[in-house]
């Protein structure tokens, strides 16, 4: 299995640096610590003795291994066999499958998100669903890779799934019909004189294919409408992150002086700073107005964007708090066949926040309306704050701050269904997209905004 894959591979769920296997503090284990790993070792041999069924040796070893890495943080694991190949597949960029990206929620399968134009998206899956059967058969506190394994399969074969929608009262079935999935980490489109770009991942070149898509918005509304774009709406709703690296040079895309974002470790020595200039000289949008659409899905590399962009005044941030991930993992690889994802490092937004627990808060808040079941989804979504044994930040958001997310804005009454009859199937697109229309594509557009959202 080749390292540059599987390294790309992990930059898709959290913002991770490289590091080398060896290195000397590995060595420099502490004394106390000796008497520990002799229980560990008469633990293992009385399993092996006494177990009523015999044990294989790998079964044991990597059992120890994944209990001290859950022992730190949700986002500190090891990889091997199937979950190593799961994320070169998905890397790779095609495969055949329903287009799902899911996790384990307390034993139970979760979508993350369906991706844009695959055959779950088609099919109406959302995130948030969870995914109770599979053909009929329960899936419940089981392997997960088996799960994503029995979802894949040749391309025009179909599988049954039941699911599970918080806001409906029974679970229904959809059968969907797999297809060739072909990842795509940016889209974009031009509505009216606004261009539309939406961030589905930061995997490489992210920073360098949204240069484009401005390039090309630029050259279609010369051909359309007015003659001129007259602002940008960045979507990076439901996306769960990626590469620092191209978390900062989307953010450059926009800057043209101070910081993006910085990383803390454990030591001194491991501080970064990342500033604008890095990797695009000067504002690529030239001073168009953009806002920013994040939601619950939004985590890591897009809340770096989100912040970096908030902080600086560049963009208005729209839609629903984030994830609240503000962690970097680094990615060490141990031999071909296996891995470490390591929590090491905080990061920060320009002005000093950090997002872990509390995320980035909208500067206006704008809910889903045109999907009916969006609102019960929002109050039971899972965030960082919820995960088992989360970084703590002393300056997270408290609970009475929390309770805003589930308030009704008395601005947004409309239900689904009228905005369904008015030809609205997005609405936070929507809202963004008239947001930058009222505003005429003036550069006050975050002081007018703000001053709507008060």
């Amino acid at each position: 299995m080749k390292f540059a894959p599987l390294m790309r591979a992990a930059l898709l769920v959290s913002a991770v640096a490289v590091l080398p296997a060896a290195t000397s503090g590995l060595a420099a284990v502490d004394g106390r610590a000796n008497h520990e790993f002799d229980k560990l070792f008469t633990i293992y041999q009385l399993i092996k003795q006494n177990y009523v069924d015999p044990v294989d040796d790998d079964k044991l070893l990597k059992g120890a291994i994944d209990g001290m890495l859950e022992s730190l943080d949700p986002h500190s694991n090891y990889l091997d066999g199937p979950s190593l190949q799961r994320l070169e597949t998905m890397i790779d960029g095609k495969y055949t499958g329903l287009g799902l990206s899911v996790v384990e929620d307390d034993g139970a399968v979760k979508i993350v998100s369906p991706f844009k134009g695959s055959p779950a998206d088609k099919a109406g899956l959302k995130a948030g669903d969870y995914i109770t059967h599979l053909d009929g058969v329960l899936y419940y506190d089981r392997d997960l890779d088996e799960a994503v394994e029995q979802m894949r399969g040749p391309a025009g074969t179909s599988i049954k799934l039941t699911i599970y929608r918080p806001g409906r009262d029974e679970p229904f079935d959809v059968t969907v019909t797999r297809g060739v999935i072909e990842l795509k980490p940016v889209t974009w489109e031009l509505k009216d004189d606004v261009g539309v770009i939406s961030v589905n991942e930061f995997s490489r070149d992210v920073g360098n294919y949204v240069h484009g898509a401005i390039t090309d918005l630029k050259k279609q509304a010369a051909l359309k409408g007015s003659g001129k774009l007259t602002g940008l709406v960045l979507d990076l709703r439901s996306n769960p992150g990626g590469s620092l690296d191209e978390a900062v040079a989307l953010s450059d895309l926009f800057l043209d002086h101070g910081d993006i974002v910085s990383q803390r470790g454990r030591l001194a020595s491991e501080n970064q700073f990342y500033r604008a200039e890095t990797v695009f000289k000067g504002d690529a949008a030239r001073g168009l107005p953009v806002v920013v659409l994040v939601d619950a899905g939004s985590a890591s590399a897009s809340e770096i964007v989100a912040g970096a962009l908030q902080d600086q005044h560049r963009a208005v941030i729209m839609g629903q708090r984030t994830f609240g991930k503000g962690s970097v993992q680094s990615f060490i690889q141990l031999d071909k066949d296996s891995a470490v994802k390591l929590t090491t490092a905080r990061y920060y937004t320009p002005s000093g926040h950090s997002v872990q627990e509390g995320g980035i808060v909208p500067d206006i808040k704008v809910p889903q309306l045109s999907d009916p079941d969006a609102r019960a989804r929002a109050e039971r979504a899972v965030r960082e704050s919820d995960l088992r044994g989360h970084l703590i930040n002393d300056a997270a958001l408290k609970d009475k701050d929390l309770e805003t997310d589930t308030k009704q804005d008395p601005r947004f009454q409309i239900s689904a269904e009228e905005l369904k009859k008015e030809g609205i199937t997005d609405f936070q697109l929507h809202y963004a997209i008239s947001t930058l229309e009222r505003t005429g594509g003036k550069p006050a557009l975050a002081a007018a905004a703000a001053k709507d959202a008060n």
